[in-house]
């Protein structure tokens, strides 16, 4: 109800699911009452509100590792309201950490695309793209039609600083797709995403702005992901360091982090023990590590 945008609705029964689960006792049921509470906050735009129904999810959450990826989300979202960026940072951080090797990808997802959004607000392009693209890979995956529509907004506001076509093809694929779902877009991100357009508009022109907006709209949801990943990869790779690692490599590393032998990565990831070393030898030499323990380290430096 909260992604149809009939909030009262959705405010309402959130509330009655807080007060049936007090009636039982069970906390992680309260918990699950305040998730649906703090989706109504953003959809109205309440930051304040936001914050309070997050901190309660929090407090219902915090002792359950992967599933703490869900309140520390809103958390993020919560403080990235409010403005203190910090925190916000933190949050984010923290709830990509919980989602990796846990199999929530849905959750992976928005995790890295709030994350994203805290670092457009930092002035962290770079990061913010990687973890934009990251979300949008996993969205794919996973046909996350909502999320992919987000994160295409997302992407497309950064674009608009360089490539102005780009990013109203981006829009209007994004616009379609959210169409084809009925979700609105929660008024926590609505200023952003007005400015965006506004300024894209003022650049272009009315003329050229539709034109680029209309061969995005003309997109399916495949064509405008592979759109949105053009010109990404060896091209804007680096050498050396963490942004240097490929997609596959990142995916043995976060499993090395875990604690996984060899051959227990190469099980999860279908793949032969030999590939998997042959891995590990070119992120060895990209992040100059010797051991597990390090690469472990680094791992967690970045996630």
């Amino acid at each position: 109800l909260a992604l149809l945008g009939e909030l009262d609705d959705a405010r309402e029964l959130a509330e009655a699911s807080i007060a049936a689960a007090r009636d039982t006792g069970v906390v992680l049921y309260e918990g699950i009452g305040n998730w649906g509470l703090s989706h109504v906050a953003a959809a109205a735009g309440d930051a304040a509100a936001l914050r309070q129904s997050s901190h309660a999810f929090w407090q219902c959450f915090s002792f359950q590792h992967g599933w703490a990826a869900l309140p520390l989300g809103h958390l993020a979202v919560a403080e990235l309201a409010a403005g203190d960026l910090t925190a916000a940072r933190r949050r984010a951080e923290e709830a990509v950490a919980a989602t990796t090797g846990y199999g929530m990808k849905h959750h992976a997802m928005d995790a890295l695309l709030t994350s994203a959004r805290v670092a457009v607000a930092l002035g962290e392009v770079d990061r913010a793209r990687e973890d934009a693209h990251r979300a949008l890979a996993i969205g794919a995956a996973i046909e996350a039609r909502i999320g992919i529509a987000d994160t295409l907004e997302c992407l497309a506001g950064m674009a608009g600083n360089d490539d102005h076509q780009a990013a109203a093809r981006l829009l209007g694929a994004a616009d379609v797709l959210r169409r084809s779902t009925g979700a609105v877009r929660f008024r926590l991100y609505q200023p952003g995403y007005e400015t965006d357009v506004s300024a894209l508009r003022a650049a272009m022109g009315d003329q050229a702005f539709e034109l680029a907006w209309g061969e995005g709209a003309k997109l399916s949801t495949a064509e405008a992901v592979a759109y949105a990943q053009r010109g990404r990869g060896e091209r804007k790779r680096p050498s050396s360091g963490w942004a240097s690692l490929t997609p596959a490599e990142r995916d043995v590393v976060s499993l090395v982090a875990e604690g996984l032998a060899n051959k227990d990565i190469a099980a999860r990831l279908f793949i032969s023990p030999r590939t998997v070393q042959a891995h590990l030898t070119h992120v060895y030499t990209k992040l100059g590590v010797t051991s597990r323990v390090q690469l472990a380290q680094e791992a967690a430096r970045h996630t």
